[in-house]
């Protein structure tokens, strides 16, 4: 686990190399086909030597959830399993982490009428006024959402509107859903500047990569909504506003490199609430791959 841009993918493929294990991707973008670039997908060649499973599995046009995951994750660990390999779950959505290992309430289900209603309605008033009013309906779900964050903003609203019940009120998570022992590793900087200039480095290649073109074919799709999931990954959304001239391109830059800033501090507050990890610097100081190799060879059953 750690935030974006800390060189996760890179430690999984070593991992690979040293150990009998499949690599599962925990990743809310890299599941859409067509974001790329933008999403720092292993490329081609990298998959063909290391294959990731739950990439590229949805179109764009359509929502993957928590629980969608869950069922796929899990799917996939019992395959590996199986074959008497060793699941290893790599990425970057905490979402995802802990609820397959807690489980989730028994919350209702999507209802794509009313969030297409509250997704225009937040076009209206912004993020920040659509938080506002989910601070008065549920002030405890509120403060635990960042007023930056669209997609939770707008399923607690839609969880209160569908059933009159506020999303705190459904209790806590539920019982862990693995059958297995889990292993975590934080993999996360102690110089919080290193991960700022490696972000900014790793946008300007995406750009360099033609990120521009590949968020060009997809706003091309009419079908593809710009309230999406997938079209409001950090990046995308940015170029979107790029592309349709909105915003120049030096705005572009700056903004998609801040929200991805704000992407990497909101996994960290996550990590930190995590329990059981094994926290690795990223930013040099240590032989980080070396370090994750030595702390698996203590706790694996090989």
């Amino acid at each position: 686990m750690g935030p974006t841009a800390a060189g996760k993918t890179a430690l999984a493929m070593a991992l690979h190399d040293r150990f009998p294990v499949e690599i599962i991707s925990v990743d809310a973008a890299q599941v859409y086909r067509g974001l790329d670039i933008g999403t720092a997908k292993p490329s081609l060649q990298e998959r063909n030597r290391t294959p990731h499973r739950l990439i590229d599995i949805r179109d764009p046009s359509e929502i993957y959830s928590a629980a969608d995951f869950c069922t796929d994750a899990l799917s996939a660990m019992q395959e590996i399993t199986a074959a008497g390999r060793i699941p290893l779950l790599v990425g970057g959505t905490m979402f995802y982490f802990r609820t397959l290992e807690r489980g989730l309430p028994q919350l209702p289900g999507a209802d794509s009428a009313l969030r297409a209603q509250l997704q225009s309605e937040m076009d209206r008033q912004g993020q920040r006024g659509l938080h506002a009013r989910l601070a008065m309906l549920d002030p405890q779900r509120a403060a635990r959402i960042h007023p930056n964050d669209p997609q939770r903003i707008l399923r607690a609203l839609e969880i209160i509107m569908l059933t009159g019940r506020t999303a705190s009120s459904f209790g806590k998570q539920g019982e862990t859903l693995l059958p297995y022992q889990l292993t975590k590793i934080v993999l996360a900087p102690e110089n919080r500047a290193w991960l700022h200039q490696r972000i900014a480095a790793r946008f300007h290649s995406m750009l360099a990569a033609g990120i521009l073109d590949e968020a060009g074919a997809l706003f091309a799709r009419t079908e593809l909504a710009p309230s999406l999931p997938s079209m409001r990954t950090v990046g995308y959304r940015q170029a979107g506003l790029y592309l349709s001239k909105k915003i120049n391109y030096d705005q572009m830059v700056e903004m998609a490199i801040t929200a991805t800033r704000q992407l990497a501090r909101r996994q960290l507050t996550w990590l930190r609430a995590e329990t059981g990890c094994q926290w690795l610097d990223c930013s040099g100081s240590t032989d980080t791959h070396q370090a994750a190799v030595d702390y698996l060879f203590a706790r694996l059953p090989i």
